[in-house]
């Protein structure tokens, strides 16, 4: 067993860790009671300020700006080839990413329905000119016969008699008209077969790159360009190539016009460029779109650009004296755009305003705004006409024509 003086010291030492502990305790009461206190001072400061918005000073646009928009590359020619007359594949000569040129045989077309019909046509027509023949000695004798009976004194034979014989040789001369009517429609049938015999060889239009192939040997092709009707090939001609733009109509004045220069380029040009004019725009406004079309015809000798490419096609636009400020400070609602405007004394006014370009993340707004404004960055829904904001504290704003308010 322990000694008293052991037991003694036991019990002072459990004394001394109580005191520490509620020592302890009580520090930890009080800093947490503390924080808590200024929490909710700062909470109650916090929520006593205006709620921080993020602004821009509205500056004039500059005196040139680069509009670009999103094109299409399309051929020069396309074409849908399809057999012009009924039959089987013989042979096939050339498949997709073939240059090809104009009247080059591509394929060649086993026709034996049109085979036999042509033989057919051309057997009637020697009968028609066999029938010529004999209609001709038949005229020539009903001739010579009301000769003879028109030039007999009278007396010797009837008028009736020489009245019929006249009739007869009308007969003839009409019977001969027709079997060579006859033999004319016939040798128009012989000619058309003849005709169709030649889309046996199916050619290239022009020259061309072949870019897809439907057919193969023993394949029946049926005449026709219908929708249940296979095609044979699809071929383009991409030198040169037209590049189609849909331009908003707020650029109507700038770009509705040929000759206005442009820049296209791709994702994979590594910065460069190709320049061109538009050739020609639709000189109308889409009503549903609100957008116009522009073409560009570009030179294509290397085949840099493919039809179907995806392509960026900038226009440099002139000086509008328009205010030029980032889509995002833009409000949309029923009556149209707004903008919010931090007044001088930090309070919100909306006001209305007018797109006058789009140009994707920046609009120019041609009426509501001035040098000088102070426009809200993604304003907030909660915030109303007349309150008060502050501005926060950000980065600048990198922008040539509108900077953030420190």
């Amino acid at each position: 067993m322990p000694s008293p003086e052991t037991g003694r010291a036991l019990q002072r030492a459990a004394g001394v860790v109580a005191i520490a502990l509620l020592f302890a305790f009580l520090i930890v009461h009080f800093w947490k009671s503390h924080a808590e206190h200024s929490l909710a001072h700062e909470s109650r400061a916090a929520a006593a300020l205006p709620p921080a918005v993020d602004v821009v000073v509205v500056r004039s646009a500059p005196a040139t700006g680069t509009l670009t928009l999103p094109g299409e590359t399309a051929a020069w020619y396309e074409s849908t080839i399809y057999a012009r007359v009924s039959g089987y594949v013989a042979n096939w000569y050339v498949d997709i990413g073939d240059h090809v040129k104009a009247g080059q045989l591509l394929a060649l077309i086993d026709t034996p329905e049109l085979d036999a019909e042509l033989l057919a046509a051309k057997a009637k027509l020697q009968v028609s000119q066999a029938q010529v023949k004999v209609k001709q000695a038949d005229a020539a004798f009903a001739t010579s016969t009301y000769a003879r009976w028109r030039d007999s004194p009278k007396g010797v034979v009837s008028d009736q008699e020489r009245e019929d014989k006249k009739a007869g040789d009308a007969m003839a001369a009409a019977q001969l008209e027709a079997a060579r009517a006859q033999v004319n429609l016939d040798r128009a049938e012989v000619d058309r077969l003849s005709a169709f015999e030649q889309f046996k060889r199916v050619a290239a239009p022009y020259a061309g790159i072949v870019v897809e192939r439907r057919v193969d040997i023993g394949n029946l092709v049926t005449a026709g360009g219908a929708a249940n009707t296979t095609s044979l090939y699809r071929m383009v001609q991409d030198d040169p190539i037209r590049v189609f733009v849909d331009v908003p109509q707020s650029a109507a004045s700038d770009l509705m016009k040929a000759g206005v220069p442009a820049q296209i380029s791709t994702h994979d040009s590594a910065g460069r460029t190709i320049a061109a004019t538009i050739a020609r725009t639709s000189d109308a406004i889409d009503p549903q779109a609100r957008t116009f079309r522009v073409e560009l015809d570009v030179p294509n000798p290397d085949r840099r650009l493919v039809p179907g490419l995806y392509v960026q096609v900038g226009f440099q636009l002139q000086a509008s004296g328009m205010s030029q400020v980032p889509a995002a400070t833009l409000v949309f609602g029923a009556a149209g755009p707004k903008v919010a405007v931090v007044a001088s004394d930090g309070t919100v006014r909306f006001k209305p305003v007018t797109i006058g370009r789009d140009d994707g993340d920046k609009v120019e707004l041609s009426s509501g705004v001035a040098a000088g404004d102070r426009l809200v960055l993604n304003i907030s829904n909660q915030i109303t006409e007349g309150e008060k904001v502050r501005v926060s504290d950000d980065e600048p704003f990198g922008s040539s024509v509108a900077t953030r308010e420190r």
